[in-house]
């Protein structure tokens, strides 16, 4: 068994103080948290291991008898490797203790990372872990009820437009696990990306044996937009714009997300190709809708499909001055 150092997992010190541990745990938490990472099974062992050291060190009870534990963790070590009996017997069982500053319990883990104990074998041995309802753990884990079985997680894939991205959306969803079927209204929250996963809590299979029924994980599909391209929280669209107003300069209307365009200055000699960037005009963060990302102009200069014959003198006028413009450029 490897000894689990929890004040190196969370970047803090023995003499951090509890408000600070209690920072950095948030900060990794947030940085990890596996609705942020869709799929990353890498983010998804750190999520683990950073519960588990905030377990132990954001409980003061368990802090210190974790401090203790580790200036005689060579001793345990010894012992347990001569067959003998556990030194510590008795200490450590500290069950599911309560320190009141965790964000999510041991229960809570479980639902999200299905009936495998998140826990490692060293936080189960000297804390408990908060799962005495299991079946036998095959390491002297407590045998609880032994039928009791989470239910299944279940995953469904959710087309959304980027309109339904950008602003939020409810979708009711039929629903059918176990035989049973039924509706549920789903809030989609505003910025969700393709690929995306959605959680909706106790929508999945249901358990056995009175457990918990697991949860509904709705996996977005974007559409394609007919406008806008989306990279992360940025929004690109293509803006057509007269010759005229590319040469002399002027004004060009933007649409936008929001349904409301913007004027965008152009300045004189614009060339084709040409991208203008207008800043928070993007995709908002998801649970930060005031934060947004920006969006890209891209100018494409249109050439008129005819000319009226006003319009084709002073095109040829335009001609003649560039050749008399060439000839003197040769001459010289």
């Amino acid at each position: 068994m490897e000894f689990k150092d929890y004040y190196a997992t969370l970047g803090v010190t023995k003499s951090s103080t509890g408000k600070e541990i209690k920072q950095a745990f948030r900060k990794l938490a947030r940085k990890h948290h596996p609705d942020v990472n869709p799929g990353d099974k890498v983010a998804e062992s750190k999520f683990k291991e950073i519960n588990e050291a905030y377990e132990v060190l954001g409980d003061p009870a368990k802090r210190k008898k974790y401090d203790e534990l580790g200036a005689n963790w060579r001793a345990y070590e010894q012992a347990e490797r001569a067959g003998g009996p556990n030194p510590f017997a008795g200490q450590w069982n500290m069950g599911g203790g309560q320190g009141g500053f965790r964000t999510m319990t041991p229960e809570e883990m479980e639902e999200m990372f299905g009936d495998q104990n998140p826990f490692s074998d060293f936080f189960t041995t000297f804390f408990g872990g908060g799962f005495g309802e299991r079946e036998a753990t095959g390491r002297g884990g407590a045998r609880g009820r032994g039928r009791q079985r989470r239910g299944r997680d279940v995953e469904h894939e959710i087309e959304l437009s980027l309109e339904d991205a950008y602003n939020g959306t409810t979708r009711r969803l039929s629903l059918k696990h176990d035989g049973h079927a039924r509706t549920v209204d789903v809030r989609i929250p505003a910025g969700v990306g393709d690929g995306s996963r959605v959680r909706i809590s106790g929508e999945g299979e249901t358990g056995t044996g009175g457990a918990a029924s697991g949860d509904l994980y709705l996996r977005v599909r974007l559409a394609p937009h007919p406008l806008f391209e989306r990279k992360a929280r940025d929004l690109y669209v293509k803006v057509p714009l007269p010759v005229t107003t590319a040469v002399l300069g002027g004004e060009v209307e933007v649409p936008t997300m929001s349904g409301k365009s913007v004027r965008l200055k152009i300045p004189a000699l614009t060339q084709n190709g040409q991208v203008f960037r207008l800043k928070g005009y993007g995709m908002p963060a998801v649970g930060k809708t005031e934060e947004k990302g920006d969006a890209y102009a891209r100018v494409e200069i249109q050439l008129p499909a005819q000319l009226t014959p006003e319009e084709r003198s002073h095109y040829e006028a335009l001609a003649k001055l560039n050749e008399g413009g060439a000839s003197k450029h040769s001459a010289a």
